[in-house]
């Protein structure tokens, strides 16, 4: 068995997470993985668990955050899930 390194649980089906850094990372569950792992946006402070968007090397959830956070830069980027093409 492996020990999560985000809570400490000692369990059987723990698995491995490797960084293009190079680090090896053991999670028991998906939740420990994100809240070790995830980038924050810079804006609003959460967990990017999905694509979300870099302006300049900053990381936001969303183009709306990159928009408030740098109106300029955030203009170049647009929100693709749920959007209307027209």
């Amino acid at each position: 068995m492996a020990v999560c390194e985000t809570c400490g649980n000692d369990y059987y089906m723990a698995f491995e997470i490797r960084t293009v850094g190079g680090g090896v990372h053991v999670f028991d569950s998906f939740e420990c993985a994100i809240n070790r792992l995830a980038p924050v946006c810079e804006h609003c402070g959460t967990k990017i668990i999905g694509h979300g968007a870099e302006v300049s090397g900053s990381f936001y959830c969303s183009a709306h955050c990159a928009r408030t956070a740098d109106h300029a830069l955030g203009l170049e980027i647009r929100d693709a899930v749920g959007a209307n093409p027209g």
